[in-house]
């Protein structure tokens, strides 16, 4: 399955505007989008994600905006009263296009233009869940890949037929333009994009600060159907606890399978049905994330940085943070260097 991680990783920090020194700081404005028939969840996810970071003086990092035609929207259990109109998509750096609850729901033409325009002169625009038909609407994923709810992804793919819908990932990342799953993945995909923007380890402070997993990768499948074995009581969650624990260790299968006590058959297929991956891609995400944050909060040189995360020896860690995150450890190092006074 493929992965739109490294797509993603190769236009960090691309257009992010950190909190400066002066009377007038301007902050990365996050316009969320909303109108009548908008999923109160997906309108919540990315002022909870965006609204949650604090650079190390504490000040907000982002300046999220709900932003609306009118006055006030309804949703199926409340009227909202928005405090912002359209024009401040004109100026926002980030646009967040969240759910619709009728798919079939005429929206307002302006509504629809000022969406297209951010789009247009190169704002960053991401849709959340049902979002996507919202944003297909003003063409502005015709040729793209995307992908929606698993539940509408067939729809979406019948209405639009210019856009490669993907209905097995969590999120997708075309650079500025990007679209993710269900409510959840929504989570996920604010997490990402503030990773892109301010690096892991500022990601990792947010997830901990909402009581949430730490973002995953978006190429992880939306949906696993699970049963669990009768009578098992094994735990794979326990189990990633101890290989997170352990990284810079021997993990080959048969390590790992002695420690769940398991054969590497039986292993190998319970964390593929329970995770969505393989035992050896997700340990080596996991590694990668590791480093990700060792090359962002510390001065070590890359060699020592692969014997921490279990990689052995720098050219291969090289060669797996190239594939997983589209650059390389040094690169990146560089990159989160330039934000590191104002997170």
């Amino acid at each position: 399955m493929a992965d739109s991680g490294p797509v993603a990783e190769k236009t960090m920090f691309a257009g992010f505007r950190p909190i400066r020194s002066g009377a007038s700081p301007r902050r990365h404005l996050v316009a969320v989008v909303a109108f009548d028939g908008v999923v109160l969840g997906d309108l919540s996810t990315p002022c909870e994600i965006f609204g949650r970071v604090r650079g190390r003086d504490g000040h907000a990092m982002y300046d999220v905006r709900i932003c609306s035609s009118a006055p006030e929207v309804k949703s199926e259990h409340v009227t909202l009263r928005v405090p912002w109109r359209l024009s401040s998509l004109s100026r926002a750096d980030t646009v967040i296009v969240p759910g619709i609850a009728d798919i079939d729901q005429s929206l307002p033409q302006a509504l629809l233009r000022a969406i297209r325009r951010a789009v247009d002169r190169g704002a960053r625009v991401a849709s959340i869940c049902s979002g996507a038909f919202v944003l297909a609407a003003t063409g502005a994923l015709d040729g793209l890949r995307a992908t929606t709810h698993w539940l509408g992804a067939a729809e979406l793919a019948r209405r639009h037929p210019g856009i490669d819908v993907d209905a097995d990932v969590l999120y997708v990342d075309n650079g500025n333009v990007l679209t993710s799953a269900g409510a959840a993945a929504g989570l996920d995909l604010c997490l990402h994009l503030v990773r892109r923007d301010l690096g892991a380890e500022a990601a990792a402070r947010v997830a901990r600060a909402a009581v949430m997993p730490l973002e995953r990768a978006g190429g992880q499948a939306q949906f696993i159907a699970y049963e669990s074995p009768a009578g098992d009581r094994t735990s794979i969650g326990q189990l990633l606890m101890w290989i997170e624990q352990n990284l810079c260790k021997d993990l080959s299968l048969p390590v790992i399978a002695r420690r769940a006590a398991m054969s590497t058959r039986t292993l190998s297929r319970r964390f593929r049905a329970q995770v969505g991956a393989t035992p050896a891609s997700w340990i080596a995400r996991a590694r990668v994330r590791r480093a990700q944050r060792l090359l962002e909060t510390t001065e070590l040189a890359v060699e020592r940085v692969a014997a921490d995360t279990g990689f052995g020896s720098a050219a291969v860690l090289r060669e797996h943070f190239g594939g997983i995150v589209g650059t390389t450890p040094i690169a990146y190092r560089r990159a989160f260097c330039r934000l590191k006074g104002s997170t």
